[in-house]
This record gives structure tokens, C-alpha cells and sequence, in this order.
């Protein structure tokens, strides 16, 4: 998908992010000078161009690499490692990388990317489509994490790590909803139960995370792969198995679909609004309700106007516009992001033994088997359960999210990833609280 945006040819020239090449490199030489006399400008201005370089750039080599384009994700993964690297060697001066870092972090660029995803998603989804799964879901969510967990369990006691050190201390960090809303709190609540010191618990928790989430995005471009080969598996993008004469019912009506598709500038500024004063009302109800995450409450809000008919189509036919257009424009900016804000190559490397990769492997694993197939009794496709109730479980919260879909290339799942991110996150807090005082 990364590369889909980024690169493409025709009869009379190649062309990068849709620009002739000769035009790209003039521009890349001009910002490559502003990085390295540390010209580069502070805040969006300094930050968009370059990302959008690098972004272009490894994008077009992980979709043209045949092994890497075919099975680890593509441009996603090459975005991603390939930015952490730059971070990691001191490629870039400390300026460059403090400016692209602020800009995820600080200014937020992640938050309005996804909320752009979570809302055009949901409105340009069927509505039944939406409640019918919606109400599937959570037992897909559950058996990914019942497997996972059992997995790590034996696996550890098998090997001598010990079951429930292997559960506490790797599956739980694992599958907890990232860093900040995942181990951080964790860490918290480790170290009160525990009478421990949370950065110790921390420390022991993050490479188990960082790992996962590596792994996650890798698995996400094998799926995407296995899903080309046994068709049966996969919707290709589509969460619900629907006999054949209930698919029309399931689908946006035709008329609807060429409204959609005529893109008018007008309409995706409103969808902008939309989007990010969804975002702001999440945040609204999250300040009187803390136990669950904004995104969540956006989640939720988003999917209940939608279900009940509360939008006008012309609004939600804007919500899905601009959706779009952050989609395909904006993605590698925000792998790069990721790769710069949120992967310390150092970490995963300090973690690197035998034993501790395969308990890391195991969990992932047993979130994709047990997402999978609970996924397919319940009526979804085993790929596409798989990637959203089992990996999306495993990754890095909303950033992994984001590049786990992109490696499968099915960003349009992205508010079902963010469930299992939030509110599966914030199950999962409840989950160690009562693990810690059984075990």
C-alpha cells in the first residue's frame, strides 16, 4: 500500500510520490542540505517534507525488494526499521530527528491520522455491515488472548522459564495495548502489587513489547501473503463471510459508492472537521470516564452515529473523502514516525536469546491462531480476524496498529484494530490486576 502512493511509471517517466524523478531529486537535494546545515524548519513545515522523503523512499524499496515486498510487508516494514536505523546510527543530525519525533509525539500527527482512518472507516462502511460484526467481535478478541496466553504459559514451564513469570512478564506486556496505555500502566501496577520498583518491572517488560510488536508487522505481511494463496482464508480487506445472496445487502448501495468515489475538495475539509471534533469529543468523555482511552470513546461514538443514521450520507460520503486522502497520502509519513518516535533497534536487540524470541514468538502466534479461529466460527474471515483481534492485540497500541494493517495492506480495518488496541488494552489492565493476586 506504501509503495502504491509513493512510486509508480508510465511511457514517459518513473515517478516517486507522483512526481517525475528528476523533479523528486531536486527537491530531495534542497531538503537533504536543510537537514544537514540544520536549516531544517521546526514543526510541520520541517517535518512533513522530510518524512514525506523518506517515507517515498523506503516505501519504493520494500515494494520492489521481491522477498520483502512478497512476505514481510513491504514498503510498511522497510519504513519503519529503515527510519529506526537513521534514529539508531545517528544518520540524520539530533535536530532533523527531534524535529520529525516532536511531530508525532507532542504535535499529535498520529492522533489526527487516526482519526481521520477511525472515522472515514466506520461512516463509509454498510450500517448493517457494521452492527453484524460489531457484535461478533469480542469473542475473536477473547480467543486470541485465551490461546496466547495458554501458549506462553506451557511454552515457559516447558523450557524452564517458568509459566507464570512467562505470562506476567511476556504475554500480558505483549498483548497490553503498547507502551504508554500497555506497559507503562502495567509497570504501575506490577510494582504496587509486587511491593517492586515500576522502572525495574519496565525495563524486564519492553524489549517482550518491542519484540512483539516487530514481529507483529512482519506476521501482518505473511498473512496478507497466505491470504493471496489460499483465497478461502481471506475477504481481502473484508471482516464478515456473507453467503452470496446476503453480500448485496452487506454492500453501500451503487449510487452511494459513485458519490463517494467523485472527490470534492470542499467535502474533504469537512470531513477534516468531522474527524478531529470526533477525536475532540472521545477526549471530552475520557476526562470523566479515565478508565477508557479516548481513541475508544471515539470508537464508540463514531460507530453508534453511524448505526442509528444520525449523519446525513453527504456527511459521511466527506468523512470517507478524507479519510481516503490521508490514507493514500500520509501513511509513510506516519511508518516513518513510528520508525523514528517509537523503535529502538537497541532494545530488541538487547533481547535477543533463544528463549526469550520463542515465548515472544509463541504469544504472537497464539493471538493469530486463537483470534483465527474463534474469528471463523463466529463468521469472519480467519486473515482478517487474525490481523485485527490477534495481532492488533500484540502490537505497539495505535502506532502498531497502523503498521501491522499496512504490512497486511488493509488500513480499512483500522477501527476494529483500534478496539483491540483500546478497549482490549483496557481489558487487559483489569486481566494483570486479578492475575497478580491469583498467582
Amino acid at each position: 500500500m506504501v509503495g502504491d502512493s509513493l512510486a509508480s511509471s508510465d511511457k514517459r517517466s518513473f515517478r516517486i510520490y507522483g512526481i517525475p524523478w528528476q523533479v523528486f531529486l531536486i527537491f530531495s537535494a534542497v531538503l537533504l542540505i536543510a537537514v544537514y546545515l540544520e536549516k531544517l524548519p521546526k514543526g510541520m513545515v520541517g517535518a512533513f517534507p522530510l518524512m514525506i522523503f523518506l517515507g517515498a523512499v523506503f516505501g519504493m524499496i520494500g515494494d520492489n525488494t521481491p522477498i520483502i515486498r512478497s512476505f514481510l510487508g513491504g514498503g510498511a516494514i522497510v519504513c519503519i526499521f529503515g527510519a529506526a536505523a537513521l534514529n539508531t546510527f545517528k544518520i540524520f543530525p539530533e535536530s532533523a530527528v527531534k524535529i520529525m519525533g516532536s511531530f508525532m509525539t507532542t504535535e499529535g500527527f498520529l492522533d489526527f491520522y487516526i482519526a481521520a482512518l477511525i472515522t472515514g472507516s466506520i461512516m463509509g462502511m454498510n450500517r448493517t455491515l457494521l452492527i453484524k460484526a460489531a457484535i461478533r467481535y469480542f469473542p475473536a478478541l477473547l480467543g486470541g488472548l485465551v490461546v496466547s496466553l495458554a501458549g506462553v504459559a506451557a511454552v515457559g514451564a516447558f523450557i524452564g522459564y517458568g509459566g507464570k513469570e512467562a505470562v506476567l512478564y511476556i504475554g500480558i506486556p505483549i498483548m497490553g495495548g503498547g507502551m504508554g496505555a500497555g506497559a507503562v500502566p502495567l509497570a504501575q501496577i506490577f510494582g504496587t502489587t509486587l511491593s517492586q520498583e515500576p522502572k525495574t518491572v519496565l525495563s524486564i517488560m519492553v524489549p517482550a513489547v518491542a519484540l512483539g510488536n516487530a514481529l507483529s508487522i512482519v506476521m501482518g505481511g505473511l498473512l496478507n501473503r497466505l491470504g493471496k494463496v489460499i483465497k478461502g482464508l481471506s475477504g481481502e480487506g473484508q471482516l464478515m463471510r456473507v453467503a452470496s445472496n446476503e453480500a448485496a445487502a452487506l454492500e453501500v448501495s451503487e449510487e452511494y459508492r459513485k458519490a463517494r468515489d467523485l472527490i470534492q475538495l470542499p467535502q474533504m475539509g469537512a470531513g477534516l472537521l468531522i474527524a478531529t471534533g470526533f477525536f475532540a469529543f472521545g477526549a471530552i468523555v475520557n476526562k470523566f470516564v479515565p478508565g477508557i482511552h479516548g481513541y475508544a470513546w471515539m470508537i464508540i461514538t463514531v460507530a453508534v452515529v453511524k448505526a442509528l443514521g444520525f449523519m446525513p450520507e453527504k456527511l459521511e460520503i466527506c468523512c470517507y473523502q478524507w479519510f481516503q486522502f490521508v490514507m493514500i497520502n500520509l501513511t509513510g509519513v506516519l511508518l516513518v514516525g513510528i520508525g523514528i518516535s517509537y523503535t529502538n533497534l537497541m532494545e530488541i536487540y538487547s533481547a535477543l536469546s533463544v528463549n526469550y524470541l520463542l515465548l515472544v514468538f509463541v504469544t504472537v502466534l497464539g493471538a493469530v491462531v486463537g483470534a483465527g479461529l474463534l474469528g471463523w466460527l463466529v463468521g469472519f474471515y480467519p486473515i482478517e480476524s487474525s490481523i485485527t483481534a490477534g495481532l492488533c492485540m500484540a502490537n505497539m497500541g495505535g502506532t502498531g496498529d497502523v503498521a501491522v494493517l499496512s504490512a497486511a495492506r488493509r488500513m480499512e480495518l483500522m477501527p476494529f484494530a483500534q478496539i483491540s488496541s483500546r478497549i482490549g488494552g483496557a481489558f487487559i489492565l483489569i486481566l494483570a490486576s486479578l492475575l497478580l493476586k491469583m498467582l
